[in-house]
């Protein structure tokens, strides 16, 4: 029987319809969570990171962790893995994890418009309809960040991208659930030879995906009866050298036949291609604030010359989102800032975020301010100008304080 891959819009009636189509077709289900929690207990993974991987934005670290290509990478191997079960409804943010190729896999979406989904948010949740309102807009940007990830395309429901789109404002979940199953005997979905080649060789490209992953590698990976495809989408300064890392990674992964690297696109574009290394004893998300934009910029700069990535921002404000958003490991900070200053940041993230290190940098010291900003939980306090190698050795030893409490 075909795989049935489910997406929805959020109060379109998903679980219902989900229940009665796996009822109706005799099929397991697997949700996102069930996804999640496999994955989290396979890769060791926290079930949060997943989850966000696929629902937001790549946060201002991952330019230099790769967090969400790694968390992506071990997704696909879990949904890759249910695959070879030609009796499932893969249903949620995960359906999206099938690739066109594998035919016998037929993708929905149940989708209605905005005055439906509001009636029936209002009438679940018990809120009033303007927030209902919110609510369903920010569902739906998770749902816009996620396609646009995969596919390039700004629209969720777009009907490119699936096989039936159903609108649940003009059917019940009964006529939806009949309709998915209706269309499960279509010859086009028929389970062939090809088709059962086409999961092996995605269970394959997953498996070389989350190595050249844990190796610092996001390279595409594409595989065709065991021959596999390294597409190099970014300038690199050295090719050939890169080609032969890439070339060696995946030939150690069993079952691969064959390697071809190409070069891609954006090969020929100006973004450097940027290789993670996990192995160096420094934080890999490290939080620079400091309203002086020459000093700071030059700072991140004197430190990525010692293999140190930064992520740089210029207020108080901003990097108590960045710390809602996604957490550093070390966070350098300066004090006298406009709007909400350093103490304030210090503050707030050491009574919310405690396990975040942070270094003090001012050039508004004095041996009262130290007191107090240790007292409130800083890991050092520096003044400017600061020597870069006493700079770099205390966040040395705050990375290694964080990971030693971990």
């Amino acid at each position: 029987m075909a795989i049935i891959a489910l997406f929805s819009g959020s109060y379109c009636c998903e679980q219902e319809v989900v229940r009665k189509i796996a009822a109706a077709a005799g099929c397991r289900l697997a949700t996102d969570r069930d996804v999640i929690e496999e994955t989290s207990r396979r890769f060791s993974l926290e079930q949060r990171k997943l989850l966000q991987a696929m629902t937001r934005r790549a946060s201002i670290f991952n330019t230099f962790t790769h967090e969400k290509e790694r968390s992506l990478a071990c997704l696909k191997c879990a949904v890759s893995d249910l695959l070879r079960e030609e009796n499932l409804l893969l249903a949620g943010f995960v359906s999206h994890l099938i690739p066109r190729e594998i035919s016998h896999a037929m993708k929905i979406c149940l989708i209605a418009d905005l005055r439906y989904r509001t009636g029936v948010a209002v009438k679940e949740e018990k809120i009033a309809e303007k927030e209902a309102v919110k609510k369903i807009h920010k569902d739906d940007e998770s749902s816009a960040i996620w396609v646009e990830y995969l596919y390039g395309k700004s629209d969720p429901w777009a009907a490119e991208l699936y096989d039936l789109l159903i609108p649940m404002d003009k059917l019940t979940a009964e006529e939806a659930a009949q309709l998915v199953c209706e269309n499960l005997g279509k010859e086009v979905l028929r389970v062939t030879d090809a088709s059962r080649r086409a999961v092996e060789d995605y269970a394959l490209a997953c498996t070389v995906n989350l190595k050249l992953a844990e190796e610092g590698h996001t390279t595409p990976v594409a595989v065709r009866d065991g021959e596999v495809t390294v597409t190099i989408d970014k300038h690199v300064l050295m090719l050939s050298s890169l080609e032969d890392e890439l070339g060696k990674i995946v030939r150690t992964v069993p079952g691969v036949s064959g390697v071809k690297i190409v070069v891609g696109p954006g090969f020929y574009q100006s973004d450097i291609y940027r290789k993670a290394d996990f192995s160096l004893p420094t934080p890999s998300k490290l939080l620079l604030v400091d309203d002086e934009r020459e000093f700071v910029q030059t700072l991140s700069e004197r430190l990525q010359m010692r293999h140190i990535d930064s992520a740089v921002v210029h207020g108080g404000r901003e990097a108590l989102d960045v710390v809602e958003e996604d957490e550093p490991e070390v966070m350098v900070l300066d004090l006298k800032m406009p709007g909400i200053d350093g103490l304030e940041v210090l503050r707030r993230v050491k009574s919310e975020h405690p396990g975040v290190e942070i270094i003090v940098l001012t050039g508004h010291g004095s041996k009262e301010m130290e007191a107090l900003c240790m007292e409130m939980g800083a890991y050092a306090y520096l003044e400017k100008p600061v020597d870069i190698d006493v700079l770099t050795k205390k966040m040395q030893e705050a990375y290694r304080k964080l990971k030693e409490n971990k």
